[in-house]
């Protein structure tokens, strides 16, 4: 069974690549219209998986992450498909061309990646996005949804498939939809026909899928993302940043779970910016785990606080996904990136500091797919950064990394363009022609 999906994949995946990109985009313009007039359907879906999981007492961050209804998920859903849609064409882009010889060229052009296999818990608005940018990048799918967005995923991926199907171009099993643990175990090993697996969700789910396939692996296992309260820090935006990094949206990958402060404030402004930010943090329901050298330095009001408990070594490499944060005092920029580097999940970490040179140093020596100066860590998102949608943050060093839009999921191919041209007539085999290897403009290149 595994191989027939995947193969039907495959065989979809040659044809969607050569639709055009108007052809794609009215497909996936469709598929949003679709999903809009279907919102009291999905949404029904969604509030027995909501009911189910409340009833199986799972935790409040995955409960969030399955809820379409609240913050304007289910709009932000249908607008991230539209956005993709209008993004620019990622195909087809000549990235580099040479002039071999007379008559003879070569070409460097985009395509898409293949076939993806696509695993996440929970976010069922996930198989929107996914859609979105696979097909706007001429990819086919493999979709796998966690067991307690089931229903929200059916009806998601009902509609979906009803309009592709029906309304147009894209090829039957470019987006292939399945349910059971068995079939992403079989599929792990469908080397041949699949290209890229993308897991999202938690970091036992990540590794096992790393463990067990030879198929290269696109994605991050946690979330350990870290803020650096430079000496030259303004308490103002100090507070607003980690605030806003932590409360709203504790669940998300993208959240703080680790605020180092710089050992001068402590030393020299305890009073006047510590302990108001940590005031301040704890006024915003935020539990702090504050490492036992820094809290015996603390002020009664802080540390006999019930939001304020003695940190352990294992908080500062751990994703909370709640309001909790883990607080610890560090001499200096460089402390902070040498501890940063060493407890982060190289996710996305910041400095927040007023001197240039403390924020270049940390920006350039922070190991991370995003580094951010004077701004929340909950930027780290697609479709904040433009790319309409992501299919979720990378944090491998090779091909992709950050969140990852349509750009990370095409690769490249060469195309040589010749007149009879063989390479016996050339130098090196057997021939005395001489290679040109003139460099040409890409930009001025119309291929016909």
């Amino acid at each position: 069974m595994a191989d027939v999906i995947a193969k039907n994949a495959h065989l979809a995946s040659t044809v969607l690549k050569t639709l055009t990109d108007n052809e794609r985009s009215d497909a996936l313009v469709k598929v949003e219209r679709a999903l809009k007039l279907n919102k009291d359907r999905i949404l029904e879906a969604n509030l027995v998986d909501m009911e189910t999981a409340k009833k199986n007492n799972l935790s409040d961050s995955l409960i969030k992450r399955l809820d379409l209804s609240k913050n304007d998920k289910f709009d932000s859903m249908c607008q991230g498909v539209l956005d993709v849609a209008q993004l620019e064409d990622p195909l087809n882009k000549i990235t580099l061309a040479t002039k071999i010889d007379d008559g003879l060229n070569l070409y460097r052009l985009t395509c898409p990646v293949g076939v993806l296999l696509i695993i996440f818990e929970s976010r069922p608005e996930v198989i929107a996005n996914i859609t979105a940018l696979a097909i706007k990048s001429g990819n086919a799918a493999i979709l796998k949804g966690g067991k307690e967005s089931f229903n929200t995923f059916k009806a998601l991926s009902d509609v979906i498939n009803e309009t592709l199907t029906k309304e147009t171009k894209v090829p039957e099993n470019s987006i292939q939809l399945i349910s059971t643990r068995s079939d992403v175990s079989d599929l792990l090993s469908q080397d041949k026909y699949i290209d890229l697996v993308i897991p999202r969700g938690s970091n036992a789910l990540v590794r096992n899928i790393k463990d067990n396939t030879k198929i290269p692996v696109l994605g991050h296992a946690d979330g350990i993302c870290s803020i650096y309260v430079d000496e030259f820090a303004q308490l103002d935006k100090a507070t607003k940043i980690l605030i806003d990094s932590k409360t709203n949206y504790p669940a998300g990958c993208n959240a703080v779970e680790k605020c180092l402060i710089d050992e001068t404030l402590v030393k020299s402004n305890l009073d006047d910016k510590v302990v108001p930010l940590l005031k301040s943090l704890i006024e915003a329901g935020i539990t702090l785990h504050i490492d036992p050298e820094l809290l015996k330095l603390l002020p009664q009001e802080i540390s006999a606080n019930e939001k304020t408990v003695a940190a352990t070594e294992d908080d500062f490499s751990r994703e909370f996904l709640s309001f909790d944060l883990a607080v610890k005092a560090v001499k200096n920029v460089q402390e902070a990136i040498l501890h940063i580097n060493e407890h982060s999940s190289k996710h996305t970490d910041c400095i927040i500091t007023e001197n240039k040179e403390n924020a270049d140093r940390f920006l350039q020596g922070i190991d991370s797919s995003g580094v951010y100066w004077n701004c929340s860590t909950r930027f780290a998102d697609g479709f904040r950064y433009g790319f309409g949608a992501e299919v979720g943050i990378s944090t491998n060093k090779i091909h992709s990394r950050g969140p990852v839009g349509l750009e990370g999921l095409v690769c490249y191919y060469y195309q040589m363009r010749g007149d009879g041209h063989i390479a016996g007539d050339y130098a090196g085999a057997g021939g005395v022609r001489v290679f040109k290897h003139e460099k040409i403009d890409p930009n001025s290149v119309v291929l016909n």
